[in-house]
């Protein structure tokens, strides 16, 4: 059955004239896509779209499926819109502070969803470390902020959660004995290490304070993940990263699993302007249905 997803990935392959640029805009994964392609084309009856190697175009019946489910997706919009001014979000701005790991990873997909529920609707992100959304938070110059590791009945929703893993060179001898069971802090707190920030206070440093340890050799200190993962895969030391900041190029890498698992979480918590702000509160109405 054709749904209001099947017709959005049907116009953005169009736009995109590409299944994989088309499944990440509309949050889907690419065999996820293929299918509901497949499976709308079965239910028209016929194909919509030609596939080449590289390329993927539009059949003559398909324009006109295209054109029309364009019309449709757009008076969609137009409801939305006479929705939201009804209930006084029309032109409505929010103003969302973050750090760069989650800016880079979760709140994507969460803007993209909001946008289309509410196109009048405008999301601002304002990037900087953790301490400096808390400052901003507390100022009030910020609708709402992704706080780390909020205390508990803080946040106004919880958008996540990862683990910290350890990150070596492929050939390091903790990596090969460690295998798949996990290395400890205090394995990693004697070897010569890479200290990446992320521009958050909790990073490898805090956690090994935390678990009462100390690092004995910080080679080099950067702010970027990435680049901490490229210094290690050139042998300056170990590092400690968020599994979500791991980049998908991991060659010449090894990466263990911290045990006892360490955790970190994303709240997102509401300044006082927030509190009383309807297109702030309908984000957050949003999130917690779940989109």
């Amino acid at each position: 059955m054709m749904n209001l997803l099947h017709w959005r990935l049907l116009v953005a392959v169009a736009d995109a004239s590409n299944i994989s640029r088309a499944a990440e805009e509309v949050g889907m994964t690419q065999s996820g896509a293929s299918q509901a392609i497949a499976q709308l084309e079965a239910s028209l009856g016929f194909a919509v779209f030609t596939r080449e190697r590289r390329h993927i175009g539009v059949t003559a019946l398909g324009e006109q499926v295209v054109g029309h489910a364009r019309s449709m997706l757009a008076r969609l919009n137009a409801i939305r819109v006479l929705a939201d001014e009804s209930r006084g979000l029309k032109g409505g701005r929010i103003r969302l502070a973050s750090f760069p790991s989650v800016t880079s990873t979760l709140l994507p997909g969460l803007l993209r969803d909001f946008k289309r529920l509410h196109p009048g609707m405008e999301v601002v992100v304002l990037e900087g470390t953790d301490e400096e959304v808390e400052e901003w938070l507390a100022a009030d110059t910020v609708e709402l902020g992704v706080v780390m590791n909020p205390l508990p009945g803080r946040a106004d929703v919880i958008l996540g959660q990862d683990v910290w893993v350890a990150v070596m060179p492929a050939s390091h001898p903790l990596g090969r004995h460690a295998g798949t069971s996990g290395i400890t802090l205090e394995k990693l707190a004697d070897q010569p290490f890479v200290l990446a920030t992320g521009g958050c206070v909790v990073n490898g440093k805090s956690l090994m304070e935390q678990a009462g340890l100390q690092l004995s050799d910080v080679r080099v200190k950067v702010r970027d993940w990435s680049s901490a993962c490229l210094l290690v895969r050139e042998g300056m030391g170990v590092a400690l990263v968020p599994e979500s900041a791991l980049s998908v190029e991991l060659r010449g890498l090894c990466v263990v699993p911290v045990t006892p698992t360490v955790q970190r979480e994303f709240g997102l918590v509401c300044s006082p302007s927030g509190k009383s702000s309807a297109a702030t509160q309908a984000l957050l109405q949003g999130l917690r249905r779940g989109g």
